[in-house]
């Protein structure tokens, strides 16, 4: 069953305008369309600036679409006022990638923590510090920590931290916005086998976003590759990475480092330029002027999003323009 669903979404930005004043728009998101299942981990890739921080913030509900709509069971988040908007707020958390930013400096790990619980009313105030000492726990840290401020814990602690008060309310899905990327690679390793434990004691759903692929090979079920506001491709996890169809996901894959592999051994992979301006996007397929197998539609007809070989993609290698 479906917890989140996804459908046509945009989000366009105004941008300077051009000297007959007509306005610019940066497309972040542009026409997107997916799906998380209960219980499981979708994750979005893609390089820097593609628009995974967009999706996960309109998938908030922290910010109003262009056009599009997000139902979250089965409910129109951009619909929800009131009692209905605050029982959203609860069902869906975020973790953020920079932990130490995320957390108030002032306030101790109880005030951080217990804030969630008194807001909700998910338990009576005397019993505020056993809760907090049990989502400490779960998260592997002690009921000692409980006084002591942000700046004296290391990068994994903060985001410990972070997690444990994400799980105060119970939620139903959590948006993972790069939670790993700000940590040393042995933290990275400790807290995603954290998130995965917590995800098979908790069954909670997760949006995991993240441009490192061996840690979404490791913990997500589907992945929708995005490129330049699109999704170019959408596939089981096993699928896409024995199979990658789309050249840029091709491409993503090729740039990965290898573990225990010499530089002077990978194969020399072609210089395909800089992703374009999401301002000016090419015309057709917009991955097309860094596309090695590109071919005479692909710069004039934008290719749909469509299924082949058990996956959506979008390319006319796949999908031949008719």
């Amino acid at each position: 069953m479906e917890l989140l669903s996804v459908k046509a979404l945009k989000k366009y930005f105004p941008v300077k305008k051009k000297l007959t004043g007509e306005p610019l728009w940066l497309k972040a998101v542009d026409g997107i369309d997916f799906s998380i299942e209960k219980e499981k981990v979708f994750a979005l890739v893609g390089e820097s600036g593609c628009g995974k921080s967009t999706v996960a913030r309109l998938a908030l509900k922290l910010m109003k679409p262009t056009s599009g709509e997000i139902l979250f069971e089965g409910r129109d988040i951009f619909t929800l006022k009131g009692d209905s908007l605050k029982a959203f707020r609860k069902s869906v958390q975020i973790i953020f990638q920079d932990p130490f930013a995320s957390l108030n400096p002032r306030r101790t790990v109880f005030d951080t923590i217990s804030e969630p619980l008194k807001i909700h009313r998910i338990v009576d105030k005397k019993y505020f510090k056993d809760a907090s000492a049990e989502l400490l726990k779960k998260v592997g840290l002690g009921a000692d920590v409980m006084n002591r401020y942000p700046h004296e814990f290391s990068g994994g602690q903060r985001q410990r931290i972070c997690i444990a008060r994400a799980l105060a309310v119970n939620p139903k899905l959590i948006v993972a916005d790069e939670p790993l990327s700000a940590l040393d690679v042995s933290i990275q390793a400790q807290i995603l086998n954290l998130l995965q434990k917590l995800r098979e004691e908790t069954k909670i759903t997760f949006l995991f976003i993240s441009h490192d692929l061996k840690i979404v090979h490791y913990f997500s079920d589907t992945v929708g590759v995005m490129y330049l506001g699109k999704i170019i491709e959408y596939a089981k996890t096993e699928d896409l990475f024995k199979e990658p169809l789309h050249p840029y996901t091709v491409l993503l894959l090729s740039s990965a480092p290898k573990i225990g592999v010499q530089p002077s051994v990978v194969s020399h992979q072609p210089d395909t330029g800089e992703v374009p301006s999401p301002i000016h996007i090419p015309s057709g397929c917009p991955f097309h002027p860094r596309c090695p197998k590109r071919f005479k539609p692909c710069d004039k007809i934008a290719p749909e999003l469509k299924e082949a070989k058990g996956r959506l993609v979008s390319c006319h290698l796949w999908n031949p323009y008719e």
